[in-house]
């Protein structure tokens, strides 16, 4: 099955459905986040699941470990194939949540947006060292016992050092004639792959092509 999971960042449930009809037989399975379930809620995941594809539900819960857990178990009718939270939530929250979530589910730990870069983290009051931050809280993920951690391509290869084991989900991944976007951390999907990415996301470069499906199947023969 293609490593790709497409991001249908969209709260148009037509269009999130016709995108995922189209693209099915060359992506391995749906990513749906904010957007998407603020707009539709658990009924929209489950007309999604229609479609066949596993699904991947990017919630990035943060919050204290109770709150957690208790959303995650809210969400266990929908049996998504992967969770996402925040690592930074600490490690009780990171244990509470995995424990909450269904036996067929991965639990993996958001470490730093791909959207940020050094001077982000400064702005936060951390230091200026993405690759630092991505180690620690790639460490603090494993021994809270999740399934693996979100990072970028950049970091994949070391954070796989640190976790032969893991699972490790890559966004921000741009085909070589792509464009950035809001994205600061990006590498190709061929790149992602190669370091180590166990399942790579795709948005854009996708679901915003002319043709999605020819989009989709281009990127597929990269890898």
């Amino acid at each position: 099955m293609s490593p790709v999971y497409v991001a249908i960042d969209t709260p148009d449930l037509e269009r999130a459905k016709a995108i995922a009809t189209r693209v099915k037989a060359h992506v391995g399975g749906i990513k749906l986040g904010l957007e998407f379930f603020m707009a539709n809620g658990r009924a929209g995941v489950h007309e999604m699941h229609e479609i066949g594809l596993p699904i991947f539900l990017d919630l990035k819960f943060h919050d204290i470990p109770n709150t957690v857990a208790k959303a995650i178990q809210a969400l266990r009718p929908l049996e998504p194939a992967i969770l996402t939270v925040h690592a930074a939530g600490g490690r009780a929250m990171l244990e509470d949540a995995k424990a909450a979530a269904p036996a067929g589910t991965k639990v993996v730990a958001v470490t730093m947006l791909t959207s940020l870069d050094d001077s982000d983290l400064v702005s936060v009051g951390l230091k200026p060292d993405s690759h630092e931050q991505v180690m620690r809280l790639t460490e603090l993920a494993r021994s809270a016992g999740v399934d693996g951690i979100v990072c970028s391509g950049n970091e994949v290869a070391a954070a796989k050092a640190l976790w032969r084991d893991g699972f490790f989900v890559i966004p921000g991944v741009r085909p070589a004639n792509g464009t950035a976007g809001d994205q600061k951390r990006v590498v190709t999907p061929r790149a992602a792959l190669d370091a180590g990415a166990s399942i790579l996301v795709v948005g854009r470069p996708i679901t915003q092509a002319q043709d999605p499906d020819l989009a989709a199947r281009e990127i597929e023969a990269t890898l």
